[in-house]
């Protein structure tokens, strides 16, 4: 899956509503059904044929008529794990989606019917099969399934109950004899579901086009939401081949993971329909299945053979929105077959574009689905930041077509290896298709300096999961953080800048062969990497040195003293108080490559392996100086004696391109985080900042604006603030005026991809820091637009032109850009003012946007999450937000469950300013009150926001005065 919006990559999701909301839906389904039936008698189960009701369906357990009022309880349905004793082989999957609501009940809804041929691989007189919020069609035996032997002389035994199992989410069917095994055996299922809005399973997604509301059956089966579609096998391990048939309104377009096989026209109810039935699908998950029925237009080419697609609404399509990521496909597409040496395993590529999703992308084999704002790009609305995260978020699925899709992970406690691997060479897939942006050296700045942060927390955890640890969809939800996308992104390039890049590839590529089409852990990966070193002259143990990195939380903070040679490891803690409770194998020691500088000379790699050794080539006098973890590299921070800071800061000064950029970049952040975790000075990290007057590159500006947001958060509320506006105003000018000189007064874009980004970040902070000139800029640009109506704001900076026009504005400003998001017809352009929105110092408006967040056709689910923490982000919406969070949290939870809302993303933007005793109280308040609620996805998020609300209040205390005190004496120089 995506990385979210980056905002964020990594997305949470909750899987069960509970309560009467969930009830009300399967009544109105019962009743649909029961309306349907009572329209024909057609013998095909997608029609709703059938003999008896299921209105004896409670919202508990699900059970058929004359079955038991409550599941009975059993060791084997009561857990969330399937049984070993079955094995799908293929399904034959018949759904029809139904894209205007019943009359009635005015719910949409679709039915279905599923057979899935199985071998029985031990004896047994039970099948568990995974079932979410389905009704289920009363076969003629009363029963909620049928069952035949397909072995020719052979025959099945009869069912003796059905029931659902809510709480595991399973149908339960009970045999009154043994499925023999070796034997292949056939379910037969005919259900119906509600096509809901909450973005998760089959569900719909809602646009306008022309003042007409359509509607698009999608799906979104990640990681446990096939089974809200159909009932299944729904583990990554039980892989199977699909025959999907889809039956839809004339004039949509289905689309399935296989090419079309035939189309045929037929008519239920006296309505004539289509019948599209696909091409079988290799063998797969069910979590990578995807079914859609939209009236969507498409641009297509081919590729050495490979059918490639781009699907969106008619207008995007027609507006040439889709042309660049189909320019890129095809490049991205050859480089991995490139890479893994390997072909492409299907015969076609399609990627469509979905007005609501909430991830950014997911890797669908053969049909990949994204945000509007993850694939289509518009020259005259795309920055040159959206055209980036097309072509990185394209390089990510495509990865995975291979790695993840070809050879699956077994269980989901080995998400990391799935994810982490795509969000790494996402940059080399990306950069061989826009070779000039030098994007290979963002996964710094993105992942590992962004994951950094909740590694250093003892609340974090390692990247492998025990298998028995992660049972529960909601634990399994809540792989999907950062830990698993950007710490697995971080070790994976260190191992492969160790092993050296061919090394890396060749044990890659035979990991991929030997697997292929079946599933796979972490250590068969680390297995084959030392087939392919061992046939090199290296020495290194991959597994010796990898599960220090795996199989424990956190990272290492390494000390370089360079008068003595004495180099050492610690696990580095934000909060160096804080108890670590989780036990480490390895106690909290790693295996460390360490990759380094002598007074700008690169040196020979070196490992430490041990507490602490001493290097005699670590040592430096006179003038000579050491950087280490040279270029990013390692997965590690890295802090020196006094001397060698006092060097390093010297040389940046008076000579900075000695040190690479992305070293550079590397310094300021180490030197803030370790400042915070009392390691060095705060003072010392503040001083990193003074060379940025003459620095122009955007990594080390990223970098430090990373940083002061942290001082933002804690000091924007207190007297430090006014004299840190007064320094960084100073600061940031020269960056101001050398951009404003190189655009001809800001007529023209910078030409590096990079130099694009720094003139942002430098309107950004000039703007944010007060600077007259900047002020007048952004304002100057926003009102002429709103006089004119005619937009002349470049792309690249309008987030940040909106934003400051709007915070420097009042409600005429706020409310022309609601009204052009509203009407706005490009998802990128609505982004920015969704953004901009939140930027304004009126608590009544904010008030009301935080309102609008849970009204869906206000602002869509997919984006309440990110507009809530945008409002958050803002010192005056911040307690408002929590506010709001605190007073709705049950109604959040338990109706934007689903896929609607990330609440790890949720709790943590919302709570990220914390920093007074008081705070902390809520916090700790608000998880008692909840405690029956629940949190999800974000229960880990929840005890994260408290232990940094800890550490806030006590980096607070003991900083704030010295804080203030040189910014002032800065200031006023």
């Amino acid at each position: 899956m995506g990385k979210g919006f980056f905002i964020s990559k990594a997305v949470g999701v909750v899987l069960i509503i509970v309560g009467a909301g969930a009830l009300a839906t399967i009544i109105a389904l019962s009743v649909v059904y029961s309306q349907e039936k009572a329209k024909n008698n057609e013998v095909s189960p997608t029609h709703a044929t059938t003999t008896t009701t299921s209105t004896g369906t409670t919202g508990t357990t699900g059970t058929t008529t004359g079955g038991p009022t409550t599941p009975p309880s059993n060791e084997t349905w009561d857990k969330y794990r399937l049984p070993t004793t079955l094995k799908p082989d293929h399904y034959n999957l018949t759904l029809r989606p139904h894209l205007k609501p019943d009359p009635t009940t005015q719910i949409y809804h679709f039915t279905g019917s599923s057979s899935v041929e199985f071998i029985c691989e031990s004896e047994t007189d039970l099948i568990l099969i995974h079932s979410n919020k389905l009704i289920y069609y009363n076969q003629t035996n009363g029963q909620m399934a049928s069952l035949k032997a397909v072995d020719p002389g052979h025959n099945a035994p009869s069912i003796k109950s059905t029931f659902l199992k809510t709480e595991t989410q399973y149908l339960v069917i009970q045999l009154d004899g043994n499925l023999m095994a070796g034997q292949r055996y056939q379910l037969h299922t005919e259900f119906i579901g509600e096509l809901a809005d909450d973005l998760g399973g089959f569900y719909r997604s809602e646009y306008k086009e022309n003042g007409e509301t359509k509607v698009v059956a999608t799906t979104q089966m990640q990681p446990t939401d096939a089974r809200k579609a159909f009932p299944c096998f729904d583990e990554p391990a039980m892989k199977a081949v699909f025959y999907i048939t889809l039956i839809h309104d004339i004039n949509t377009t289905a689309l399935s993971n296989g090419e079309q096989a035939s189309q045929e026209n037929i008519v239920i109810d006296g309505e004539t329909l289509l019948k599209t039935v696909f091409k079988p699908t290799e063998r797969m998950s069910t979590y990578l299945l995807a079914f859609i029925v939209s009236d969507f237009g498409y641009i297509q080419n081919s590729v050495d053979g490979v059918l490639v697609r781009i699907f969106a609404r008619k207008s995007a399509i027609d507006a040439g929105q889709g042309q660049y990521a189909l320019n890129k496909t095809g490049p991205i597409l050859k480089f991995f077959e490139q890479y893994y040496n390997s072909s492409y395993p299907l015969p076609k590529s399609d990627q469509i574009a979905l007005p609501d999703f909430n991830a950014g992308a997911m890797e669908n084999w053969g049909l990949i689905t994204y945000r509007e704002t993850a694939l289509l790009y518009d020259e005259e609305y795309s920055s040159n930041s959206n055209k980036e995260r097309i072509a990185t978020i394209i390089a990510h699925e495509l990865a995975h077509m291979w790695f993840g899709n070809l050879v699956t992970l077994r269980w989901w406690n080995d998400l990391w290896l799935n994810e982490g691997f795509a969000s790494y060479v996402e940059y080399l897939g990306a950069d061989n298709a826009e070779p000039e942006w030098k994007l290979k050296d963002l996964i710094v700045l993105n992942d590992v300096h962004r994951v950094f942060a909740i590694d250093a927390l003892t609340s974090s955890h390692p990247l492998s999961s025990r298998e028995e640890d992660i049972q529960r969809p909601e634990q399994i939800s809540e792989l999907f953080d950062a830990i698993s996308y950007s710490k697995g992104a971080s070790v994976l390039r260190m191992l492969s800048d160790f092993l050296t890049e061919e090394v890396f590839q060749h044990g890659l590529q035979t990991y991929l062969k030997t697997f292929q089409f079946q599933n796979a852990v972490y250590t068969d990966l680390w297995h084959h990497l030392q087939m392919a070193v061992d046939l090199t002259e290296s020495k290194l143990n991959v597994s010796k040195i990898m599960n220090t990195w795996v199989l424990q939380m956190g990272y290492p903070v390494v000390t370089i003293n360079t008068a003595t040679g004495v180099v050492s490891q610690k696990h580095f803690l934000l909060d160096p108080d804080s108890e670590v409770t989780v036990k480490s194998e390895f106690n909290y020691e790693w295996i460390v490559p360490i990759k380094w500088m002598k007074t700008g000379a690169v040196q020979n790699q070196l490992w430490l392996e041990a507490k602490s050794v001493t290097i005699e080539e670590m040592k430096a006098s006179g003038d000579a100086w050491v950087l280490a973890n040279h270029l990013v590299a390692g997965y590690y921070r890295v802090n020196y004696d006094d001397g060698n800071w006092n060097k390093l800061l010297n040389i940046l000064n008076t000579n900075r391109l000695l040190i690479p950029e992305i070293n550079r970049a590397q310094l300021i952040d180490d030197a803030f985080n370790l400042a915070r975790a009392k390691i060095v000075r705060t003072e010392l990290a503040l001083e990193t900042t003074k060379y940025l007057r003459m620095e122009t590159d955007f990594m080390p500006w990223e970098s430090a604006l990373d940083n002061l947001d942290f001082f933002y958060l804690m000091f924007d509320r207190s007297e430090v603030y006014g004299y840190m506006q007064d320094y960084l105003r100073n600061q940031v000018t020269p960056l101001f005026n050398y951009y404003k000189t190189i655009t001809e007064n800001w007529s023209k874009v910078p030409t590096g991809h990079l130099d694009q980004y720094n003139q942002v970040n430098a309107i950004t902070l000039a703007c944010k820091t007060g600077h007259p000139e900047c002020i007048t800029l952004a304002t100057t640009w926003f009102k002429d637009w709103m006089t004119t109506e005619q937009n002349k704001i470049h792309p690249n900076l309008r987030s940040t032109v909106y934003c400051n026009a709007i915070a420097a504005g009042g409600a005429d400003e706020w409310e022309f850009a609601w009204k052009k998001f509203q009407n706005a017809t490009i998802a990128i352009e609505a982004d920015k003012l969704r953004y901009a929105l939140s930027c304004t110092k009126q608590p009544w408006l904010l008030n009301r946007y935080l309102e609008y967040t849970l009204e869906p056709k206000l602002v869509r689910k997919q984006d309440a999450t990110s507009t809530i923490v945008y409002i958050a982000g803002n010192v005056v919406g911040q307690p408002l937000a929590w506010d709001f969070v605190r007073a709705r949290w049950e109604y959040i939870f338990n109706q934007y469950g689903g896929g609607s809302f990330s609440f790890s993303n949720l709790i943590n933007g919302v709570t990220k300013r914390f920093s007074t005793e008081f705070e902390l109280q809520q916090l700790e308040q608000f998880k008692k009150d909840n405690a029956d609620v629940g949190f999800g996805s974000g229960t880990l998020a929840l005890d994260q926001s408290m232990e940094r609300t800890r550490s806030n209040i006590k980096w607070l205390a003991e900083n704030q005065e010295n804080v203030l005190t040189w910014f002032k004496t800065e200031a006023e120089r």
